[in-house]
């Protein structure tokens, strides 16, 4: 029978039961989670992820409504695994493992309810959601700081060669009429977790081939650092040559939008390298 058959009172019931338990359990998490989205420019995109999670599915609403259901209860076990994470993370005060352990209940309850066919149709667009969680701070500031030092580093060896009298002490670029620091919004990072976000999107939305996938997914890393290297080159070069208002206010949040709209316009073009390539193949 399939899944459109099967749903009835009780199944109904059942999916409203969970709904207000699971929502009972996690709804300060989840508070918790769209206030730091709200707050931190770095998880903005966090407002995006479950609409675009909703709209893969709904994409797949028609395949997933011939199939038929099975229970796994090996589901069970992962949800049961999910709530052991939420207590422990709760027992620790860790936001990041009670919001992980959200989604193993999610996909815990989804493999029990549903089996492993539905579960595999369903699972890279319920896996998107994991972009919606900020990282923890320590990993946060493990992977910035050596961004951060490497970008200034190289910056300010190009700006030596465009011959910018420059000098670096730590993450400081001193230039001869300001100092400019390299701060972790300049480091990549908060690029490099939006742009993953979308190269993932795109490459669910526009390549079968998983090599295609992985090229394009690990190519925004590599694009983000680059994008931001160029904004600090741009920024201490405008800096030494009009002095440091260019650093501050409209001109510094400009730059942040005209680096990410970099990234984006050269995610796009290795995505139309990459379907050229198909292509030219087939041809």
């Amino acid at each position: 029978m399939t899944f459109a058959k099967r749903i009835d009172a009780m199944t109904l019931v059942g999916a409203g039961i969970f709904t207000v338990a699971f929502g009972l359990l996690y709804h300060h998490a989840i508070a918790s989670m769209v206030n730091d989205w709200s707050i931190d420019p770095n998880y903005s995109h966090g407002f995006l992820v479950p609409l675009i999670t909703g709209f893969f599915l709904w994409q797949k609403r028609e395949a997933l409504l011939e199939m038929t259901p099975s229970r796994s209860w090996f589901g069970l076990l992962v949800a049961l695994g999910g709530l052991a994470m939420f207590l422990v993370g709760s027992v620790a005060g860790e936001s990041f493992t009670i919001r992980m352990s959200m989604l193993v209940v999610l996909f815990g309850a989804l493999l029990f309810a549903c089996g492993w066919p539905i579960f595999r149709e369903m699972s890279f667009p319920l896996a998107f959601l994991v972009f919606m969680v900020p990282l923890p701070y320590i990993l946060y500031d493990s992977v910035a700081f050596p961004l951060r030092m490497m970008i200034t580093t190289y910056s300010v060896e190009i700006m030596k060669f465009l011959g910018v009298a420059v000098m670096r002490e730590g993450n400081i670029i001193h230039l001869t009429n300001t100092s400019l620091e390299v701060a972790d919004a300049c480091s990549g990072i908060r690029s490099i977790i939006s742009l993953l976000a979308l190269a993932t999107a795109m490459a669910y939305m526009f390549f079968r081939p998983m090599w295609k996938r992985i090229v394009l997914v690990s190519l925004a890393i590599p694009m983000a650092v680059f994008a931001n290297g160029v904004r600090v080159v741009g920024t201490g070069v405008l800096a030494s040559r009009f002095g440091p208002e260019v650093a501050q206010g409209f001109f510094h949040e400009f730059a942040g939008l005209a680096v990410f709209a970099l990234a984006m316009a050269m995610l796009v073009g290795a995505a139309a390298v990459l379907s050229w390539i198909g292509r030219s193949r087939n041809g």
